[in-house]
C-alpha cells in the first residue's frame, strides 16, 4: 500500500472517533512514522524481534489539572511498517478479506489502543478491554460528527 492510501485510511479513522469521545480530546498531534527509531525502542524496552503498532506520549487526560496549560501537544504516533505487517496477519488469519480492509482494521484498532492511554489507562487495563472486546467503537454509536472531522 502506498504512503497517500494509508494516510488517507488513518484520517479516515481518526475523524470516525465518536464525538463523545474526540470533543475530549485535546492538545494531541496524530504523527505517522515508518517505523520506531532505536531511542524509542529503547525506551520501551523492546526486544530485537519486538515492534510497536503505535505509542502514546504526554500527560493522560486524567491528569491534566487546572495548571495544564501552555504545553506542547501530546503525541500519538502510528508506525506504517508494523502496521502493514499486522494487517497481512488480519488478513492470514482472515479478520478482514483485502488489504485496504486489514489496514483500516489494524488502524483502527491500534488508535484505540493509544486514545485509551490518553485518558489514562495502563498497558493492562487496554489490554483487558480489547480482551473483553469492549474497546471498540462505531460510527453508528454516535449520532454526532466527530469535531476532528
Amino acid at each position: 500500500m502506498n504512503n497517500d492510501d494509508f494516510e488517507r485510511i488513518v484520517g479516515e479513522e481518526f475523524r470516525k472517533i465518536p464525538a463523545r469521545f474526540a470533543r475530549r480530546i485535546e492538545n494531541v498531534a496524530l504523527l505517522l512514522e515508518d517505523a520506531p527509531s532505536e531511542a524509542v525502542r529503547r525506551e520501551e524496552s523492546l526486544a530485537p524481534q519486538e515492534t510497536l503498532l503505535g505509542l502514546y506520549r504526554g500527560v493522560p487526560a486524567n491528569e491534566r489539572g487546572d495548571f495544564y496549560s501552555g504545553v506542547l501537544p501530546d503525541t500519538i504516533t502510528l508506525y506504517r511498517v508494523p502496521l502493514l505487517e499486522e494487517a497481512k496477519e488480519l488478513l492470514h488469519t482472515g479478520r478482514a478479506q483485502t488489504e485496504p480492509e486489514a489496514v483500516r482494521l489494524a488502524v483502527h484498532e491500534t488508535l484505540w489502543h493509544e486514545i485509551g492511554h490518553y485518558f489514562g489507562l495502563a498497558e493492562q487495563e487496554v489490554r483487558e478491554r480489547e480482551e473483553a472486546g469492549t474497546n471498540h467503537f462505531t460510527e453508528s454509536e454516535d449520532e454526532t460528527n466527530s469535531p476532528l472531522a
